[in-house]
């Protein structure tokens, strides 16, 4: 009810009051006189707002006849322009009739007339906690002159908003069932927010879903193609924010409220304790970048592809090579993503089917079935195949439930293969030959069929004998566990989960020294006999720095033996050369005391000849 309403209610009840105080022929003597109102104003809050914050009325008159009585009605006169309370959502409790000088009884929803008999009044005893928006106080002493007095307390019997709350009470009064003029009292009640019931929203708590759907086909149309809820909550983490929600999607699409507005930005109400937006296709085919905020949050932004009615392109790959040939449906063995002109992907419906008559017969149909859509993280179709007999098919994927459909788009043939999963070896694999100290590592068990291919991917029992795979040198902490005896063959190959079609993988951590690692498992029951042997793999593990220093010091040590030999070799040639000056002074000596003899022999010879010289010189004189 609006406050002008109100308002006019409470003027008529006046006036009315007033008319039949001045229509009354009841005696002036009988009359309730004295009549007074007194009030205090109440403080409440939203999440606080029954007795203990109630503003008060004390109503006090005299009568002066049996029967002499005033009714209190209160009306809301004023509110939050957000609130909604009427009369009827406010409590007038009479709390207590303690000051009066007789015991008068209390009645609710009744008449001053009928409030003066005793059955009208018989269940609304002296004190009663009787709760309403409008109460009569009744004096049945029989005598006159006695003081009445009533306490009374005003509060809402719903949460309010926060605000200023103006209660407006009527009192009138009635002597011999006419009414008297009225008595109007205003009193107060402030509410405060808590907390609780903040009304600005918070980024911390309040959220915006993703889309119900990544993609969705560009032709315009009035059925959503994807919704998202916002919900609101202040810094309580509470729901009871309220505020106005600005939606926009720039790009292809439409966006607001079914069956409300909808447009490329609109703003709406949030009344409620969340907000569902929806999502159209314009028929423009691309890309539609969703941004949700209001005065307070600006969520991140999401994204819906719209895709041409008609793809474009498709690329296929294999993720299940190896299907059983049970009769059962092997899902996800093959993928399609399909793309439109723009390169938007396309999530429309796609068909798989075999390309031969005698493919058909190992694995699959030559009649086109429906793959699935994955709209998770995948973004991808995916095809399921059932395998038949023993051998291998060639699939294609289409656009279409029609192999001869004109407007098809069709992927290249890929391979798959339908096997028994019937165990007949198996073997060890590293994943590299050489590592270094510590590093991470991939061994694997690779289970083979009876033709020495790989098998259908499953769980195999008793492949290896009791303690699964031993080390000949313990790997580095946060290995994996290698004591099982039974073989998880993984179906297929993932990088994300680190699978590998035909085979279990398991993660080791190499030793921290160098040298070699050799890991070795024995076949067990779940193999045929001759299968039950000792498989082996062995690794490297390579310290590449400390191999290199090793060699530098190796290397230096020779040069050292070297500088070694080259010192001995010349100091026998020292030695030698020695020798030989020795032998040559020797020889020098000897020579010398040969010349030396010569010497004195020629001089000795020429003294002789000189002597002989003069003898005949002397002669050849004489």
């Amino acid at each position: 009810m609006s406050t002008k309403t109100t308002f006019k209610r409470i003027a008529l009840v006046a006036v009315a009051a007033l008319g039949l105080g001045v229509l009354s022929v009841a005696p002036s003597s009988a009359a309730l006189v004295g009549l007074t109102v007194t009030s205090t104003n109440g403080t409440a809050t939203t999440a606080v707002y029954d007795s203990t914050t109630a503003t008060t009325l004390r109503v006090t008159a005299t009568t002066t006849a049996a029967g002499d009585s005033f009714t209190a009605t209160t009306y809301v006169s004023a509110q939050p322009t957000t609130s909604s309370i009427t009369g009827s959502g406010i409590v007038v409790h009479l709390m207590d009739t303690s000051t009066s000088t007789v015991n008068p009884f209390i009645a609710y929803g009744v008449t001053a007339a009928t409030a003066t008999t005793a059955s009208a009044v018989a269940t609304r005893a002296h004190n009663s906690a009787v709760r309403g928006d409008s109460l009569t106080v009744v004096s049945n002493n029989g005598g006159t002159s006695q003081q009445i007095s009533a306490n009374f307390q005003l509060y809402f019997l719903a949460a309010p908003v926060a605000g200023t709350y103006t209660l407006t009470t009527v009192v009138t009064p009635h002597s011999g069932g006419v009414a008297g003029t009225p008595v109007l009292k205003t009193t107060d009640i402030v509410v405060s927010a808590v907390a609780s019931a903040a009304l600005t929203a918070s980024a911390t708590y309040s959220t915006l879903s993703d889309p119900t759907a990544t993609n969705a086909v560009a032709t315009a149309s009035a059925t959503a193609a994807a919704t998202l809820d916002v919900v609101l909550k202040n810094a309580e983490n509470n729901t009871a924010a309220r505020e106005s929600v600005t939606a926009t999607i720039t790009g292809s699409g439409t966006i607001g409220v079914a069956g409300g507005a909808v447009g490329k930005s609109v703003v709406l109400a949030y009344t409620t304790t969340s907000l569902q937006l929806s999502v159209f296709a314009d028929g423009t085919a691309g890309v539609g970048t969703i941004t949700v905020s209001t005065p307070s949050v600006t969520f991140p932004t999401k994204s819906i592809t719209f895709y041409a009615a008609t793809p474009s392109t498709v690329v296929v790959s294999v993720a299940k090579p190896v299907i059983e040939a049970s009769s059962v449906s092997t899902t996800d063995v093959v993928r399609a993503t399909f793309k439109d002109s723009l390169g938007n992907l396309w999530s429309g419906a796609a068909y798989i089917y075999a390309t031969t008559a005698a493919g058909a017969l190992i694995a699959g149909s030559e009649t086109p079935t429906l793959c699935t859509f994955d709209t998770g993280t995948d973004q991808r179709h995916e095809c399921a195949i059932t395998g038949k007999l023993v051998g291998a098919a060639k699939f294609k994927v289409i656009s279409s439930d029609s192999v001869t459909a004109t407007t098809n788009v069709t992927s290249s043939e890929v391979d798959v293969r339908a096997a028994l999963a019937v165990p007949a070896s198996f073997k060890l694999v590293f994943d590299k030959a050489t590592y270094a100290p510590g590093e991470k590592a991939r061994l694997s068990v690779v289970v083979l069929d009876a033709a020495g291919a790989q098998i259908v991917g499953k769980t195999y029992d008793a492949i290896l004998a009791a303690g699964g795979i031993t080390s000949s040198v313990a790997f580095s902490s946060g290995s994996d566990t290698l004591t099982a005896t039974s073989v998880v063959v993984s179906a297929s190959s993932s990088s994300t989960s680190g699978t590998t079609a035909g085979q279990q993988n398991y993660v080791v951590y190499m030793p921290m020294a160098s040298g070699d690692v050799t890991v070795t498992a024995t076949g067990s029951t779940g193999l045929p006999l001759a299968a039950r042997v000792v498989a082996t793999a062995t690794a490297s593990v390579v310290n590449s720095s400390v191999d290199a220093a090793t060699d530098a010091a190796n290397e230096a040590t020779d040069a050292a033996n070297a500088a070694t030999d080259a010192a001995l070799a010349a100091a026998d040639a020292a030695d030698a050369a020695t020798a030989a000056a020795q032998d040559a002074s020797d020889a020098v000596a000897a020579l010398s005391a040969t010349v030396a003899k010569l010497v004195a022999s020629l001089k000795a010879q020429i003294t002789s000849l000189t002597n002989l010289v003069i003898k005949i010189q002397k002669k050849v004189k004489a």
